[in-house]
């Protein structure tokens, strides 16, 4: 047996030899499914990606069914600080359920995190994380610097605030959020209230905003439709973000 510490500093004690995983993740999920087949034995029902991939399915992110992943006999749950609640943790922790959970706030740390979990599930460091450092690396900030609101939900409206992960991908593809400073993380707006923008970011998840649903809202300002998947994720997806979603931010 090993003890290793995930992001959120517990410790957690994982066989030498993982050969169960369950992920309540979907980021998570690609992460593993790419890196190591077959290891994965349950995820999300919101686990989309790969598109094959054939596991049972645990409900959600935010319901997960503890006895059904007891069940699977998984040497090891993933799980998100920001993703999953803690009283589903702790309750997979209470039927003796070894729980990873990772801590992603920072374009660094989608390198960094995916590389501590990887490690913790015995699997050598994949091609796609140097890959995606890489990609990264090399990416062109748009100039000049567009000012952006980033909703991520309407009815009731909610934008990307503080201290997130969308927010330093953006920072880092030249796009500042008027909403960095906001004391929430992802705080309730009010469309008349915002400050001066040039650009309104918006993904298809968690809310799914399309060309008929959202821009609308913000008359006069253009509006850039970005995958979400590539802007929220850390994992393979990271490879292709950078050149996807400067083309997307361009295209407004």
């Amino acid at each position: 047996m090993r003890r290793l510490r995930d992001d959120t500093g517990a410790d957690v004690v994982v066989p030498d030899a993982v050969e169960r995983v369950v992920s309540l993740v979907p980021s998570l999920t690609e992460a593993v499914a790419v890196t190591a087949p077959g290891l994965l034995v349950g995820a999300t029902d919101w686990c989309t990606h790969p598109a094959d991939l054939e596991v049972v399915r645990v409900k959600g992110t935010k319901n997960p069914d503890v006895g059904a992943i007891g069940a699977l006999r998984p040497d090891l749950v993933l799980a998100n600080a920001e993703e999953n609640r803690q009283p589903d943790l702790d309750a997979l922790r209470a039927v003796g359920l070894s729980v990873w959970v990772t801590d992603v706030r920072t374009l660094d740390g989608a390198f960094t995190s995916p590389a501590r979990m990887i490690n913790a599930c015995g699997l050598r460091r994949p091609a796609w994380l140097d890959d995606a450092a890489s990609a990264w690396t090399a990416v062109r900030p748009l100039e000049p610097r567009r000012r952006a609101v980033v909703p991520i939900w309407r009815r009731p409206w909610m934008a990307v605030g503080s201290d997130t992960f969308t927010g330093a991908v953006l920072d880092r593809l030249g796009v500042d959020n008027v909403l960095a400073s906001s004391p929430d993380r992802y705080p309730r707006i009010a469309l008349g209230e915002l400050p001066d923008v040039d650009l309104v970011v918006l993904p298809d998840e968690p809310y799914r905003f399309t060309g008929d649903d959202g821009p609308e809202a913000f008359p006069g300002i253009p509006a850039a439709l970005v995958s979400g998947r590539h802007l929220t994720w850390y994992g393979p997806s990271l490879v292709e973000a950078p050149d996807l979603l400067r083309t997307q931010l361009l295209s407004a």
